[in-house]
């Protein structure tokens, strides 16, 4: 099985980190992100062929992995002159997948099995699964309940806010590709959508427990950088494993 992992995005909320590095590239502890990615999809999916999507400072990225030997896996590049969405990005390798395939965002660092990912998809009809995780959150601000005439009928000050969210993973058919336009910008939501609308199957593969490392922003990958320097002095002399 192949996994595409798209990396060709501009990164701008980590701006001005990745006016030089492209985001994919940020060290987290002593690798850069991508690279534990890697490691993630080697040991967890027993995947042993993977195709980076690229655009944006590509030759920083394909230069440090070059085949992949050094990491004992394979890996193939598709570039793109510009970045194209999720979707979009992913559609520009369509050439390369003939088969079921993993497919991951480059800006998440993931802590559950993928096998079990694999096998949950290949005993469903599903044309994708996609990981969702529980996610909870507490709002900025209150929300006023108000009836027909504007009277005030509830006041939640702050609630918290609970629901599944998207973590950026999934598994695919390659039937999927024919909803994503060629050459143009694309989101794998719009692409989600349009193949729901024709009522092809995609399901949930929900995730319980798991520890997700988000670089979204720059507070947090300060925060992440922060919490593996912490970790790599502590285990000093002693063999590192991450997962």
């Amino acid at each position: 099985m192949k996994a595409i992992i798209l990396a060709a995005g501009l990164g701008t909320r980590l701006q001005p980190y990745t006016l030089f590095i492209p985001k994919p590239m940020l060290p987290i502890g002593n690798k850069p992100l991508l690279e534990h990615i890697i490691e993630w999809i080697k040991v967890d999916g027993g995947v042993d062929h993977i195709i980076v999507c690229t655009s944006y400072l590509y030759r920083t990225i394909e230069n440090y992995f070059d085949e992949g030997k050094r990491l004992g896996i394979s890996i193939e590049y598709v570039r793109t002159d510009r970045p194209l969405g999720t979707a979009g990005q992913l559609k520009s390798a369509e050439k390369k997948l003939d088969d079921i395939f993993i497919c991951l965002n480059s800006d998440h660092i993931y802590e559950f099995s993928l096998l079990k990912m694999i096998n949950h998809h290949k005993k469903s009809a599903a044309l994708v699964s996609i990981a969702l995780m529980n996610y909870k959150t507490k709002l900025e601000y209150g929300f006023i309940s108000i009836n027909r005439e504007n009277r005030v009928t509830d006041w939640s000050e702050k609630p918290e806010v609970t629901g599944l969210i998207n973590i950026g993973c999934y598994i695919i058919e390659p039937e999927f590709l024919k909803f994503i336009p060629r050459s143009m910008t694309f989101g794998m939501d719009d692409a989600m959508r349009k193949a729901l609308s024709q009522n092809k199957i995609i399901k949930a593969f929900r995730i319980k427990r798991t520890r997700l490392i988000d670089v979204a922003d720059r507070k947090s990958y300060i925060n992440i950088y922060k919490s593996y320097i912490n970790k790599l002095d502590k285990l000093k002399g002693q063999k590192y494993h991450y997962y």
